[in-house]
C-alpha cells in the first residue's frame, strides 16, 4: 500500500501527533508499505526519516511561520494546488490526515479534487484549548473548522469514546474509534531505578509523577494539592510555557525538563503513582505509559482517560475541578502499599495487548474501508 502522511506537527517537536505518526511509519516500512510524509518546514529540519527497520522515508516540508507566542507550533502556508502537485507525484493509494487543521484541511481538498481517500485522524480538542488560552469567542468558529475539514475525509477516527461522542454532537460524520498502541517492550516496571529515586526523591518519600506539556490546557497547576503532602515528592517530566510559573507555584516539586525513551521509561518505572490534571485529552498517550510502566493512575472523569482508568482496579477518575476528590485519591493510594502494587499491576496488565503493531494493522483496516468507499464513490459517477 502507499501511504500518505500529512502531519500537521512532526519532527523536530515532539508531541503526540508526532509520536504516532513515528509508531504508524516504523511499523508501515517494516511490513513493505511505501510511505512518505508532508510536514511543516522547521529551521534546519530534516528531510527523511530513517525508520527502526533501516528504511528511510521521505519528509516532504512545506513553507510554514511560527505561531506567534507559541514557537512550537507551526501553522502551513502553503495552498491546496501546491499539495495536489505533491500528491501527485507520489501518487498515494490512500491519505492519512494527522490531526488536521490547516495544512490537513488543504490536503482534504487537494485529495478530493484528485479522488484519493482520506482518513482524518482527530488528536487535537482545539475548540477546548480556546477557553484555556483566554479565547472562548473562537470555540464556535475552531468547530466550524474542524467540522469542514473532517466531513471532507472519507472518515474521521477518533481516539476515545468520549471525543467520538463529541465529534458526532458536533456534526461531524463518519466517525469510527480508533485507539492508540503503547510499547510495552521499552515501558515496563522493570526500568525501576532505586538510584534515579534517590536522586528525585528524600529517603522514604512516595514519588507522584506527572509527564506532559508544561502549558495551560494540561492544567499541572492542579497539582498544587499533592505538592504540599507530607511524605510525598512531586516530579514534573516535561517542558513548556508555564514551567517557571509552576516552579514558583510549587517550590517543593523536582522539574526534570524533558525526557524521552529509555530515559523517560525509567522515570515511569521509578514512581509510585501517576497523576494526568488536564481535562481536555482526547486520549491520554502518557497515562498508557505510565500503566505499561506498573503505575496506578489518577485522571479527571473527562475525555480519553474515562477509557483507559478503571476506578477501583487501575486507579481513579476524580470529578473535573473538584481538587479535593483529587487529593483524596491520591492519599488512598500513596499510604496503602498493597492497594498501590495491586492497581498498578492491573494497570499494567490492562495495557499489555495494546501494542503499535495491533493498532496500526487496525488502521491498515481503516485505510481499505476508505479506499473501497472511494472505489463506491467513483464508480456511481
Amino acid at each position: 500500500m502507499r501511504i500518505l502522511v500529512v502531519a500537521e506537527s512532526f519532527l523536530p517537536h515532539m508531541n503526540g501527533v508526532t509520536n504516532s505518526v513515528l509508531r504508524i511509519v516504523d511499523h508501515y516500512t517494516a511490513s513493505g508499505d511505501d510511505v512518505a510524509i508532508i510536514a511543516p518546514q522547521w529551521p534546519r529540519a530534516d528531510t527523511s526519516l530513517r525508520t527502526a527497520c533501516g528504511r528511510r522515508v521521505k519528509v516532504r516540508r512545506i513553507p510554514s511561520v511560527p505561531l506567534a507566542g507559541y514557537p512550537d507550533v507551526r501553522i502551513a502556508t502553503t495552498s491546496a494546488a501546491a499539495l495536489r502537485r505533491r500528491i501527485t507525484d507520489f501518487e498515494p493509494d490512500v491519505i492519512h490526515l494527522a490531526s488536521p487543521t490547516v495544512l490537513g484541511g488543504r490536503a482534504v481538498v487537494a485529495a478530493q479534487k484528485l479522488g484519493v481517500p482520506t482518513v482524518a485522524v482527530y488528536q487535537t480538542d482545539i475548540p477546548g484549548y480556546t477557553a484555556r488560552y483566554g479565547m472562548p469567542f473562537l470555540e464556535s468558529a475552531s468547530w466550524q473548522l474542524l467540522r469542514d475539514v473532517h466531513n471532507r475525509a472519507s472518515l474521521t477516527l477518533a481516539p476515545s469514546t468520549a471525543t467520538r461522542d463529541q465529534l458526532v454532537a458536533h456534526g461531524v460524520e463518519r466517525v469510527h474509534l480508533w485507539r492508540r498502541g503503547v510499547d510495552t517492550s521499552l515501558f515496563s516496571p522493570s526500568l525501576r531505578s532505586e538510584r534515579l529515586r534517590a536522586k528525585l526523591a528524600g529517603p522514604g518519600e512516595r514519588i507522584v509523577l506527572y509527564v506532559g506539556r508544561l502549558a495551560p490546557e494540561k492544567q499541572v497547576e492542579d497539582l498544587k494539592v499533592i505538592h504540599d503532602m507530607p511524605g510525598v515528592r512531586l516530579v514534573i517530566v516535561g517542558e513548556g510555557p508555564e514551567r517557571d510559573a509552576l516552579r514558583r507555584h510549587m517550590p517543593r516539586a523536582r522539574f526534570t525538563g524533558f525526557r524521552s525513551g529509555t530515559d523517560l521509561a525509567t522515570h515511569l518505572a521509578s514512581a509510585d503513582l501517576f497523576i494526568h490534571p488536564g481535562e481536555l485529552e482526547t486520549f491520554g498517550q502518557t497515562i498508557q505509559e505510565a500503566m505499561a510502566s506498573g503505575l496506578p493512575v489518577i485522571a479527571p472523569r473527562s475525555g480519553g482517560p474515562v477509557d483507559l482508568v478503571t476506578p477501583s482496579r487501575t486507579g481513579w477518575l476524580y470529578t473535573p475541578g473538584m481538587l479535593d476528590e483529587l487529593r483524596e485519591a491520591a492519599t488512598d493510594l500513596l499510604f496503602d502499599d498493597a492497594k498501590r502494587a495491586a492497581f498498578g499491576e492491573a494497570a499494567q496488565d490492562s495495557v499489555r495487548k495494546r501494542t503499535w503493531p495491533v493498532l496500526s494493522e487496525q488502521l491498515r483496516g481503516y485505510y481499505q474501508q476508505a479506499i473501497t468507499a472511494n472505489i463506491g464513490v467513483g464508480a456511481s459517477h
